[in-house]
């Protein structure tokens, strides 16, 4: 069943003749349950998709459904609320509140919401247990490296049980085996407890730990690789990819 429905999405920034178009007519899906990688050129219109499916932007033209709820349909404050409720973000800045303990940092969205949650300590227990953050639920983040910042991120993220969670370059802050022990975290999140992961990245590395791979060029849809047995070959064709979408023209991948 799809979680995420993108449909004939466009979005146009400036006047005549400063107009420039970053997305061109996108659609595509995501599953529930699915852990998706959107990859493309600088200039793609990634950052413009992430910004619309998290409320932040409206679109020209198109539709954006995720979970059911129209997005078009909402006002501001529905917004608000729907992104409290029904989405989770992980940013490579991750955005902890210093002062407050890894524990208050990741029970913080429950925090936030209008209803108390009763099982909060037990949904504390299981995102902690998943991202290996029990010996330093009562640490500062100042007190933690950058990949511990970054599971502690995506704990907070998670622990609301989003529909989607939105990952926006989540390693690219990170050294290359704290980004390596991140995106198996992810991927665990995504495996174990069937949290629906939409990942930009430029990394074919990063990318490869998704199960699908949507590539956009010029704000379209360009192709799409989905992940096989092998994890190498999957970056092999990932990286195939990269070229092609260099090179030109519109293409479909199948899984191996």
């Amino acid at each position: 069943m799809a979680i995420l429905e993108v449909s004939n999405l466009s979005k146009i920034f400036g006047q005549r003749h400063d107009r420039v178009r970053a997305l061109n007519d996108l659609s595509f899906q995501v599953n529930a349950g699915e852990f998706v990688g959107i990859m493309g050129p600088s200039g793609a219109g990634k950052s413009t998709l992430l910004n619309i499916l998290a409320t932040i932007e409206t679109p020209s033209t198109g539709k954006v459904n995720i979970a059911g709820n129209d997005l078009e349909a909402l006002n501001e404050r529905q917004q608000a609320a729907f992104r409290r409720d029904h989405l989770g973000f992980v940013f490579q800045d991750f955005n902890l509140l210093d002062d407050m303990t890894v524990t208050q940092n990741v029970l913080l969205p429950l925090t936030l919401q209008q209803e108390l949650q009763p099982d909060r300590a037990e949904r504390l227990q299981t995102v902690a247990n998943h991202l290996n953050l029990t010996p330093i639920l009562q640490a500062f983040p100042g007190e933690l490296s950058m990949g511990q910042r970054q599971r502690v991120a995506a704990a907070r993220a998670v622990i609301t049980q989003p529909d989607l969670l939105l990952a926006d370059e989540p390693t690219g802050s990170l050294d290359s085996l704290a980004a390596t022990d991140f995106l198996n975290y992810l991927r665990q999140l995504n495996e174990k407890e069937k949290t629906t992961i939409l990942m930009v990245t430029h990394d074919p590395f990063t990318a490869s730990f998704a199960s699908r791979i949507i590539f956009i060029k010029d704000g379209a849809f360009f192709a799409e690789v989905t992940r096989g047995k092998s994890r190498q070959q999957f970056f092999d064709r990932i990286i195939d990819m990269e070229a092609t979408v260099s090179g030109g023209g519109h293409t479909r991948v199948a899984s191996d």
